[in-house]
Order: structure tokens, then sequence, then C-alpha cells
């Protein structure tokens, strides 16, 4: 009996499974590097042998600061300002040096020539005028006001930032940015010529005149924004989101009628004109992106374009054979190009499976999800929001080892 070797073709390499992790933040719960932790530890406890890639998402809201500046390096600058309500608070900013940001990004902001030292400044509304920062009981757009916000913006200024991109998610306020101008050097006055201070929604009848303007030497101030919405009308500020800021149904007129009188007021002002408050995106955050464009020269841009571009994920997702991203709510306003949505797209367009994974699920077409992609709540039906929040970890932890074989 004779022995033989057989001659066979050589096994194929062993390739593990290539992971990009996504997620954006899950509201009053998880922040968007929180949730990326947990499933990034679940994933290995239960797959050692996979390659797992986390990208926290931000879309100008809480987090955007941090996530930006310590994707590219940067450095976190604390800063004393005033909260949403007019009381003491710490904040803070981010600092990154021009030579740090992609390529992509630097042609997106479109700023004036730049040396590879100067620095940009990473602004987050949130984290100075933001919703959160503002007990449930106690929200009220007619009285929030964005002065914390434009302290930021001069500190970072003053720490000698070059440029300044400003992320306006997850504001409390519908102040037209007044507030953050009145920091930046406008002031207001009374019929009598008696200052008012800080120039909250409650005072804006009082105020008959404005004066003193953002210096023209401020650094050119970039507005990460994905909200369409103009400052007036049915899709305006106070229509869209003055409810969720704490505003009363039967004030919104009031509301609407006060902001036209208010944004005619500051158009004339600084010899803008009015029509900026009929751009798309004019609306976001209570009207500080008008605010802003009217009396500081802003400019908006793109805000899940540029974390894309800033965040290099074009050839994260490309080295990717699964995709997991998810937020807090994931519904058809989720679809409409930001965030986790946007996400979902490109991958579903390069093929890649894709597990989508949040707290809860909204309404969604019947042709929302491509194939190759599912979507599932992780939050029992029968669970109080408040233990549901609660349990956020263990539930996105369990959710992973449900969902993702």
């Amino acid at each position: 009996m004779c022995s033989c070797l057989i001659n066979r073709p050589p096994s194929p390499a062993f390739s593990p499974v290539r992971v990009l992790l996504a997620f954006d933040k899950f509201k009053d719960s998880l922040t968007a590097p929180a949730a990326c932790a947990i499933a990034a530890e679940t994933l290995r406890t239960a797959h050692p042998d996979w390659e797992i890639d986390s990208a926290p998402l931000a879309d100008g809201g809480d987090g955007f600061a941090a996530i930006l500046t310590g994707a590219i390096g940067g450095e976190i600058i604390s800063a004393s300002v005033v909260g949403p309500l007019g009381e003491p608070r710490t904040s803070a900013f981010g600092l990154v040096r021009w030579a740090q940001i992609p390529a992509a990004t630097r042609e997106r902001l479109a700023l004036p020539a730049l040396s590879e030292t100067d620095t940009i400044a990473i602004v987050e509304m949130a984290a100075a005028s933001g919703l959160a920062l503002v007990p449930p009981a106690e929200r009220n757009p007619w009285r929030t006001t964005s002065y914390g916000t434009g302290q930021l913006l001069v500190a970072a200024a003053q720490r000698g930032a070059r440029a300044l991109l400003l992320g306006v998610g997850g504001s409390a306020t519908h102040d037209l940015g007044l507030g953050a101008l009145a920091a930046l050097g406008l002031r207001f006055f009374d019929e009598r010529g008696a200052p008012l201070f800080p120039p909250t929604t409650a005072a804006w009848e009082h105020i008959a005149r404005l004066a003193g303007h953002v210096p023209a030497a401020f650094p050119p101030l970039r507005i990460a924004c994905d909200v369409a919405n103009p400052l007036l009308g049915p899709a305006g500020a106070a229509a869209t989101y003055a409810p969720q800021k704490g505003l009363a149904p039967a004030d919104l007129p009031a509301l609407e009628t006060a902001t036209a009188r208010m944004a005619s007021l500051l158009s004339a002002h600084c010899a803008q004109p009015p029509a900026l408050a009929t751009l798309p995106g004019a609306g976001a955050a209570g009207g500080i992106a008008f605010g802003l464009m009217t009396a500081a020269r802003a400019q908006l841009v793109s805000g899940w374009a540029l974390v894309h571009d800033w965040l290099d994920l074009a050839p994260r997702l490309a080295a990717a054979d699964l995709v997991i991203t998810g937020e807090g709510r994931f519904d058809a306003t989720s679809l409409s190009g930001k965030g986790p949505g946007a996400l979902v797209a490109l991958a579903a367009a390069a093929g890649k499976r894709t597990v989508v994974l949040a707290g809860s699920l909204g309404e969604l077409p019947a042709d929302a999800l491509a194939p190759g992609v599912t979507a599932h709540a992780f939050s029992p039906p029968d669970l109080p929001l408040a233990a549901a929040l609660a349990r956020a970890p263990e539930l996105l932890a369990a959710a992973v080892r449900r969902h993702v074989p």
C-alpha cells in the first residue's frame, strides 16, 4: 500500500471582517464616541479577529467640537460663558492647525489664504446655548439667549484663531443670534435710549434701536448646517423648531410676528438685504444662521459633507465589509442627507452590508432601505423613556449581539 501526497491549491489567506462603526449621538443617553466604544467592545468580545474602525459622527450639535478636534489631533480649550438661561458655565472649543485639516475640507470651507501653521477654531453652539443645558420644565424660547455662543467665538478669536467653524445643532434659543451678536459688538436700546441686555426674544418688543457692529477684523465665520428651513413661514424657525424648545402652541403667531420685526431691524441696521431670511438654512438654530449671515458675514456650509470629508469617511467606507450606524431615533428625517441616514445611502450605493441600530424607529417609506440594509430599534416599546435612557448602554450592547451575527 503506497502513501501519496496529493497536490492541492493553497488555501486563500484568511481575511477578517472589517467593520466601520459610525454612530451619531443617542440624545440624553449616549454620546457618539460612547456608542461606538460600546459596540466595539461588544464586537471584539464576540469576534476577536474582526478589524474595527470607529468613526463617531457629529451633525453640528452635541459633540461636534470634541469629535472634529479629536479626529485630527487638535486641542480643546476651556472657556467661561453664560449659559442659555444666563447662568455661569464652563464650556470649551477646539483649536486645530490648518495643516491638519483634510484638503477636501479646506476646499469646502473656502476660507481666505491661510498658512499651514494658522489655527481654526471649532465651536459648538450646544456647548454654550444648548437645549440639553436647560431642564425640561424651564425650556422657553422667549427667555433663552445665545450670548454664551458669542462668548465662545470671541474667546476663540482671542486665542488667535484665524477662522471659526460653528456647529449650530441642539440649540435652546430663538433669538436670531442676537445674544451672540451682543458678545461680538452689537448693542440694543429701548425708545428712551436705555440699553437692553441680554436681547432675549421676550425683550424684543422693547428694542427700538441697534448700535455697533461686528469688527471688520473679526475672523471669517463658517456655519455647519444641514437644515434647509428659511427664517419665516410655515417651514421657518418658529414653526418648525420653537415647539421643541418649549414654545406654547398658542404663542406661535406672536413669535412669528416678533421674529419678522426683529429680522427687519437687524437687516436695516447692517445694510443687508432682508432676502437673507429666505435662504435655505437661515432658520437654523432659532435664526442664528440668519443673524450671523446678516451681521457677521458668516457663510453656511453643508454639515454632513464637511464631517464626511473631515473624518475621511470615503476610504474608510470603501475598506469596510460591514457598516454599523445609528442614533437615538431613526426615521424619515434621518434620510434627509445628514448623519447616519446619509451614511446608509453611501454604504448602500457601495453595496456594503449595513445595520442601523436606533433607540427607536419612526415611520420609514416602504423603499427607504436598500437591499442589504436592516434597521432595528433596541428600546423595548413598553419600557418608560427614562428607564430606556438609563439602560441605553446595555440595550445597545444587546442589540449588537442580536443583530450583528
